[in-house]
């Protein structure tokens, strides 16, 4: 655990267990108040789930504000490189107005604070914990592989890690929030406060290829949309109701099945004009 803040940008080199001894483990990087607020605690987190050797690995980022965990803000991604090979750097940035997650310099996910959020959002001071835990009931492949512990001790390796805020009393219940302003004005005009048009294409590109889940197009968890949820119309079309990808949660797949969609069109347009 390390110091309590209010409104922060977290960020972090590591790398995670190889990815044998890592099967259905759960790694944090996560910013908690739960051992000061227990029934109305908040969090920020980027959990690396588990990995089967191989295979792509996955991870998600989520929030809760006020003690909402029945309100889920899951998403989850593949990544394009190995993680447990080299170091590569995660980061939050958290303000009053908004989350940004980023894998290396590149944003994955914002998330805009609104009146309708209400609790919702994260407000209250956090402290920054990096942990590994045994996730064999849900985080490989739908709990059906399991941690291996032939594999154990695993451990993590952590390098240049970053925090900036707003210093708060770890055991202060009710901080006194106007103290932060300052703090708050200078990181909303850090550089990696700002999604310029490259940034923001940057993240279009990164979660159109490597997005297989969000709780904004899971209509069968949550019939009413989170009041956070931003609806991307091209994104919401890879999606079926479950809010996973459809096609078998297939990236490449969906790619192969929409150019024989668009070959098929072409070639019954065609067909069409020579018959004019």
């Amino acid at each position: 655990m390390m110091d309590t803040t209010l409104s922060s940008v977290i960020s972090t080199s590591f790398a995670p267990p190889m990815a044998a001894a890592f099967a259905s483990s759960l790694m944090f990087l996560q910013a908690s108040n739960g051992d000061v607020f227990e029934k109305n605690h908040d969090e920020l987190d980027i959990e690396f789930l588990g990995n089967v050797e191989g295979k792509p690995w996955r991870f998600q980022t989520n929030l809760y504000g006020n003690g909402s965990t029945s309100r889920g803000r899951e998403e989850r991604y593949r990544l394009w490189f190995d993680p447990s090979k080299e170091f590569h750097r995660y980061s939050i940035l958290w303000t009053a107005k908004n989350i940004i997650f980023y894998v290396d310099e590149v944003p994955i996910r914002e998330v805009v604070r609104s009146d309708e959020m209400g609790g919702d959002y994260p407000t209250k001071p956090m402290s920054i914990y990096a942990t590994i835990w045994d996730a064999s009931s849900w985080a490989t492949n739908g709990g059906k592989i399991k941690v291996n512990y032939d594999y154990a001790p695993f451990t993590a390796d952590f390098k240049e890690l970053v925090l900036e805020g707003c210093p708060m009393d770890p055991i202060q219940e009710y901080p006194d929030f106007t103290t932060c302003k300052e703090k708050d004005a200078w990181l909303e005009t850090r550089n990696f406060a700002v999604l310029t048009p490259k940034r923001r294409s940057a993240m279009r590109k990164f979660r159109q290829h490597y997005m297989y889940y969000s709780c904004c197009y899971d209509v069968w968890r949550y019939p009413v949309k989170l009041p956070d949820c931003v609806i991307d119309p091209i994104e919401k079309a890879r999606f079926n109701e479950t809010g996973r990808l459809r096609f078998s949660g297939s990236h490449k797949k969906q790619a192969k099945i929409a150019k024989a969609r668009r070959k098929k069109k072409q070639r019954a347009a065609s067909k069409e004009r020579t018959e004019m």
